[in-house]
């Protein structure tokens, strides 16, 4: 069994689907918590996908499906509240009559402090290491470097932006050797860059970079968004598709809430799905971390279950025979609980 500590898994990630009305301060609630990181995309336009998070400061937005660098928008996210959020009237993130969905993560709250671990002091380095994510800022120096994450036990993911340069977003995965990347803002597959991570698996205490531009540009301003395991919450792993209906079937220890997956030895899209939109298994539609494009919902690529997700196409993005996978998962909620528990599937 799967206990954990953290049994309200709402506590620190949460998936909220929400109708804009095209005015200006839309308040957004219902997220439990004040989000550190907030993940918008316009589920039925062609759109950028939004992402903002209290580090950078809520109106400071990068879009994970490009490589632009970080620009200053005062009518898309707002603000983080209480219970969530504000936006203004921009049409990506607040179109009249419009559904949105906003994934939403609570790291240490606000912009927190400097993290002196690494060869690099981080300009703020907001953690929670309850829940295993931590948000740091750093300016690069184009040499061999690392740099505090803050979570005291080694992150399984990481994902990386050049806020100064119209650089690809780099993506360290566990599942993967260190010297391997994936680029969020692209379907390709894996790469070998020995320079991004300067072929070193992340510490306790630090990740670490080398001389790439995505990840350590001398001068830039950079952000890393790391994510450590947490036994009942959250999972960074890796499967094999067998290109059958009846797919592979992914333990994680808990009823899963949100999974992006993405193959790493072909092209593949990086695949958001969530048990918000449509809410229940034969129906579960996704986004594309990659792409503008709207919501698809002609296809079921996951089963959810108590325990784990089951993939149900046989598709190149989710489930080619043979292919390799990784992805990464948050809970609604744990297999059993410490308070004994269990969850059932939906």
């Amino acid at each position: 069994m799967a206990y954990t500590t953290i049994n309200k898994s709402t506590d620190y990630f949460n998936t909220k689907v929400y109708t804009g009305n095209g005015s200006n301060g839309h308040a957004i609630t219902g997220v439990d918590f004040q989000p550190d990181l907030t993940w918008i995309k316009d589920r039925a336009d062609t759109s950028y996908h939004i992402l903002t998070d209290a580090v950078r400061g809520a109106t400071k937005q990068i879009y994970p499906n490009d490589v632009a660098a970080e620009y200053t928008d005062t009518t898309a996210l707002q603000s983080f509240n209480t219970d969530g959020f504000t936006v203004g009237v921009s049409s990506s993130v607040n179109e009249n009559g419009v559904s949105n969905v906003a994934w939403n993560w609570k790291a240490g709250g606000g912009q927190g402090s400097s993290n002196t671990d690494g060869s690099i002091n981080t300009t703020y380095t907001s953690v929670n290491t309850t829940a295993g994510f931590s948000i740091s800022s750093y300016t690069g120096t184009g040499s061999n470097a690392t740099v505090g994450h803050g979570l005291g036990v080694a992150p399984k993911m990481i994902i990386f932006k050049n806020l100064s340069s119209g650089n690809n977003w780099d993506v360290y995965h566990g599942s993967l050797a260190n010297t391997e990347r994936l680029n969020l803002n692209e379907s390709t597959a894996k790469s070998t860059a020995a320079s991004a991570f300067n072929s070193t698996s992340p510490t306790t205490s630090v990740f670490s970079i080398g001389t790439a531009g995505n990840t350590n540009e001398s001068g830039s301003s950079m952000i890393a968004y790391a994510f450590a395991e947490k036994t009942g919450y959250s999972k960074f792993g890796s499967y094999t598709g067998n290109g059958s209906s009846d797919g592979t079937f992914v333990y994680t220890g808990f009823k899963p809430a949100f999974v992006m997956i993405k193959r790493t030895n072909g092209a593949g899209s990086w695949l958001m799905l969530d048990n918000k939109r449509a809410g229940y298994n034969q129906s579960n539609y996704w986004l594309e971390a990659e792409t503008s494009d709207a919501e698809g919902t002609t296809a079921n690529w996951i089963d959810i279950f108590s325990n784990g997700f089951k993939l149900t196409l046989s598709g190149t993005n989710g489930n080619a025979d043979g292919s390799s996978y990784v992805y990464m998962a948050f809970a609604e909620a744990p297999l059993v609980g410490s308070n004994n528990v269990p969850c059932t599937a939906r």
